[in-house]
C-alpha cells in the first residue's frame, strides 16, 4: 500500500512532464503548418489562434494578453472554440466576473448583517437575564427586610434606637 502511495506521484510527475515537453516542442511550426485548414483543426492545439479573415493558424502571442490588431482583429480571432470570438469572450468573462464579485459582496453583506442581528438578539437575551436576576435579588432583599422588621417587632426593637432597651 505504501509503495503505491510513493509510486503514484512519481508516475503523475512523469506523465505531466511528458505532456508539457510534447506541447512545447516547436509550437510555432505546428500552428503555422495548419494554415489554410479549418478552424477546428487549428484549435486542436491550445497554443494556436485562428484568424477568420486571413484563414491562417497562428501561434498565440502569450507575451500580450490579447492578440494585437495587426496580427488579427479581436472580432475575427478565435481561440479555444471556433464559434466565439475574442470580443464576445472578453465581454462574457467580464460580465461573469462582475456577477461573481457582486454575489460575493452581497453574501458578505448578508452574513455581516445576519451576524449583527444575531449579536443584537444575543445582547437582548443577556439583558433580559440580567434584569431577571436583578428583580429576583430585589425581591430577596425585600423579603429579608420584611423578616428583619418582623424580628424587630417581635422583640420590641422598633424604636428610634433599637439598642436602647438593652441599656
Amino acid at each position: 500500500m505504501t509503495d503505491l502511495r510513493t509510486l503514484a506521484p512519481v508516475v503523475l510527475l512523469v506523465f505531466t512532464l511528458g505532456t508539457v515537453l510534447a506541447q512545447t516542442t516547436a509550437p510555432a511550426q505546428v500552428c503555422e503548418s495548419k494554415n489554410g485548414t479549418s478552424c477546428e483543426e487549428c484549435l486542436g492545439n491550445v497554443t494556436c489562434l485562428w484568424c477568420i479573415t486571413t484563414r491562417s493558424c497562428l501561434t498565440y502571442p502569450v507575451r500580450t494578453i490579447l492578440p494585437p490588431h495587426a496580427l488579427c482583429p479581436l472580432n475575427d480571432a478565435r481561440w479555444g472554440l471556433c464559434w466565439i470570438n475574442f470580443r464576445n469572450l472578453i465581454i462574457t468573462l467580464s460580465v461573469l466576473g462582475a456577477v461573481l464579485i457582486i454575489a460575493f459582496l452581497v453574501c458578505l453583506f448578508c452574513c455581516c448583517k445576519c451576524e449583527n442581528f444575531g449579536a443584537s438578539r444575543f445582547a437582548a437575551k443577556m439583558e433580559r437575564q440580567v434584569n431577571k436576576t436583578k428583580s429576583k435579588q430585589e425581591e430577596r432583599r425585600a423579603e429579608m427586610k420584611q423578616r428583619h422588621q418582623e424580628v424587630r417587632k417581635k422583640y420590641g426593637l422598633t424604636g428610634a434606637n433599637a439598642y436602647s432597651k438593652f441599656g
